[in-house]
């Protein structure tokens, strides 16, 4: 996907009320949450149809056909005797969610990859030594947590596919040297960059202490449907070379921001151990799990889905053709008795079971 696709010129504050529908912003919230680019040209084409056709969304009219134009022309490939452009930097999800590792030079992002996912990313004492996006897997309990290091950002210089990598993210780590003392110029640095590039690292977690966090005007007639908006965790890393730094009220006042914050080092790991739980609860990820029927649930081998999934939800991801011809699931778990048939709508609670039956 092009820098310009994933988030360039939106539509223009409106001057007279949008009045947008519930179906499109269904459709919209559709397209926030799609991962392949096939779904986001799906969730356009309904956006345009959804809309209300008057003078109030003619910028947001004309931001949606341009968009599935560009896409269109992506997924079927460069023209004849086009040069083909380079690699897409993107990283196709994988697991519970994708998250992306970010930060200045020289905080240890890369570090902190390698300890959390054993992965073999590149470390020197130099920056920049990451130079491209390095997936890798974040074990908790059951399930696993993608993270993405991506190269340093400065405010010099950010890759320009950074916003394309950044596409496919549930949310960000933020990591600064807290040794360095100038780790909170290097905080809002990263944060205007990237506003720059119609991104926001926003402090509110749908999991988390809603009473703690900004809220974020989602419901908003003017809100930018190509803007990226990206739930951050705050990474004060090597708290080892900086005494007193565990102290995480000092350092949010020290900071300036409401970000959640962890203090940790990725030398000795302390502090690492809550990353997992945090973004299982942040996220508010639901584990379900399925079973044929006469057999035990495949306990080892959870589905995930957000919080409010309904059965229909796990079922699109056991098979599309299954999702196609549900006709109801028994289920087990929480809210329901063992065994209770339910509809494909029915709400799902985290280590919940289903049955799937098909007419």
């Amino acid at each position: 996907m092009t820098e310009s696709f994933a988030c360039s010129l939106v539509h223009n504050l409106i001057t007279m009320p949008a009045n947008l529908s519930p179906e499109y912003k269904k459709a919209e919230q559709a397209f926030r949450e799609a991962k392949e680019d096939g779904e986001r040209l799906v969730c356009l084409k309904e956006m345009l149809r959804t809309i209300p056709k008057h003078k109030g969304t003619e910028h947001l009219q004309r931001d949606i056909k341009s968009r599935i134009k560009q896409l269109a022309e992506q997924l079927t490939g460069p023209k004849k005797g086009a040069a083909r452009s380079g690699p897409a930097h993107t990283v196709r999800p994988e697991g519970a969610a994708q998250l992306a590792i970010i930060g200045p030079p020289n905080s240890g992002k890369s570090s902190l990859h390698r300890y959390l996912t054993g992965s073999r990313a590149e470390i020197g004492p130099h920056g920049h030594t990451t130079q491209k996006p390095m997936p890798g897997m974040l074990a908790f309990e059951d399930i696993q947590f993608q993270l993405i290091d991506l190269p340093p950002i400065t405010a010099d210089y950010m890759e320009g596919w950074f916003v394309n990598a950044l596409q496919p993210a549930q949310g960000v780590l933020l990591v600064v040297d807290i040794s360095d003392p100038g780790c909170t110029d290097h905080v809002a640095m990263i944060c205007g960059r990237l506003e720059e590039k119609k991104i926001a690292l926003i402090e509110r977690w749908p999991g988390l202490d809603p009473d703690d966090q900004i809220p974020i005007d989602t419901d908003s007639e003017i809100l930018d449907p190509f803007r990226i908006y990206l739930p951050t965790l705050l990474v004060a890393n090597k708290i080892d070379l900086d005494q007193g730094a565990e102290d995480v009220n000092l350092l949010r006042e020290f900071l300036g921001t409401r970000f959640p914050l962890l203090a940790a080092s990725s030398k000795s790991g302390v502090g690492l151990n809550e990353i997992g739980p945090l973004l299982f609860r942040g996220l508010e990820i639901v584990r379900v799990y399925t079973k044929t029927p006469g057999k035990i649930p495949e306990m080892d081998r959870p589905f995930t889905v957000k919080r409010g999934s309904t059965v229909l939800d796990v079922a699109r991801l056991v098979h599309k053709d299954i999702a196609g011809s549900l006709r109801y699931a028994r289920a087990w778990g929480k809210g329901v008795f063992a065994g209770q048939q339910v509809g494909p709508e029915h709400s799902l609670a985290d280590g919940d079971v289903v049955e799937l039956h098909m007419r």
